[in-house]
């Protein structure tokens, strides 16, 4: 069973309660004052404690998606091992779809009137990077209407360690997009939704790291050119947007500000302007002094021209670390008239599921408007 299976959770709860109840029947028994009687208490105690350890973990993990896996969890996963097909007669090319799932909502599983959820393999042509993905296709992709036309694309990121399947199992990306496209306040979008990690289990932080995973340019490169390869997508500058929250939002915002020519509108949900260094970084720069100093992106805004794009930024003056930065970070952008920068502060709200789920309709709104479909 897989660490995100009900299965667990369930196994998990019911060890916890069955524990608690064996616990109390058996107490009396093990009143007395002999060291049988106490490490059986122990014992109990224990295991009782870890039970419920255990059932909350797996509960938090269901609900705001940290680890995908056992191996996950562990450690254990190496996403170093990449194979790459150079066969150029193949019929593979960067993108394969593995699997399909539709839309929850009214229409039973016809795509045309709910959209479609494709799991990908994405392979980066240039940085050899190969990682797992989820395209969300609107209902209009299917339509014999829309047949010829090209729909604006949207990178969706989680934060760290983060899953893949969060965005549209937790967030409801896909399901909130639905309903924006249906009732006129937002356009039909492609959302492609992915890790920021790609390099598991190392945070890359969106950093062509030297002699190591070239994170930024698969994100501003590779990415949108195997979903452009094999979607309808516009082909113009204006029709990339992409979001993320926490270490996704900081990676948002930076594609946004270092590739303007690729993504014309980034929203941070959440986010930092700072990459930084950790045990589950590494180190990111090798001493690479000016790679460091790029991606803290209030140095890169004042020693560079400013970026043609446009920034959203979230925060809460209540519940979010982030607040005073995101502020300065506004009035440091509205000093660049070139580059356009909007906000969602809320008056309350943590670094967590509940809170973006607020942000995620508005920003969808706030991206829709500023992307082209041509």
């Amino acid at each position: 069973m897989g660490l995100t299976s009900n299965k667990v959770l369930v196994a998990a709860v019911l060890c916890a309660v069955l524990l608690f109840v064996g616990t109390v029947w058996l107490w009396p028994r093990l009143a007395r004052r002999n060291w049988r009687a106490v490490t059986g208490r122990v014992g109990l105690l224990l295991a009782t404690q870890l039970a419920i350890f255990v059932s909350v973990g797996v509960s938090a993990n269901q609900a705001f998606g940290f680890y995908a896996s056992w191996a996950d969890l562990f450690g254990q996963e190496n996403g170093e091992a990449i194979v790459v097909d150079h066969n150029n007669a193949g019929t593979g090319g960067p993108l394969q779809v593995v699997d399909t799932q539709r839309v929850k909502g009214p229409g039973g599983s016809r795509p045309q009137l709910t959209g479609q959820i494709q799991k990908v393999d994405i392979v980066g042509r240039t940085t050899h990077i190969a990682t797992p993905a989820y395209v969300y296709l609107p209902p209009e992709y299917f339509q014999a209407r829309y047949r010829t036309r090209t729909f604006p694309a949207v990178t969706v990121l989680t934060g760290y360690p983060g899953t893949a399947e969060a965005l549209y199992k937790k967030l409801h990306y896909p399901r909130t997009a639905q309903e924006l496209a249906k009732n006129g306040t937002a356009q039909p979008m492609i959302l492609v939704m992915l890790r920021p990690t790609v390099a598991p289990p190392r945070d890359t932080e969106c950093v062509d790291i030297p002699g190591g995973p070239q994170s930024e340019s698969f994100f501003a490169r590779d990415l949108p050119d195997a979903v452009s390869a094999h979607y309808r997508v516009g082909k113009t500058p204006g029709s990339w947007g992409i979001i993320g929250d926490s270490t996704g939002g900081y990676c948002a915002l930076k594609l946004a500000v270092h590739h303007p020519e690729v993504y014309a509108a980034g929203a941070g949900l959440s986010p930092y302007y700072k990459a930084p260094i950790d045990p589950t970084t590494g180190d990111l720069f090798h001493g690479d002094k000016t790679l460091q100093n790029d991606a803290d992106l209030r140095w890169y805004l004042n020693h560079h021209q400013a970026p043609d794009t446009s920034l959203l930024v979230t925060s809460s003056k209540v519940g979010e670390a982030n607040y005073k930065d995101t502020l300065k970070f506004i009035e440091q952008v509205k000093a660049k008239h070139l580059t356009r920068i909007s906000s969602i502060i809320l008056d309350s709200g943590g670094h967590n599921f509940n809170t973006w789920r607020r942000e995620i309709p508005p920003t969808l709104q706030w991206i829709s408007g500023r992307l082209s479909d041509r």
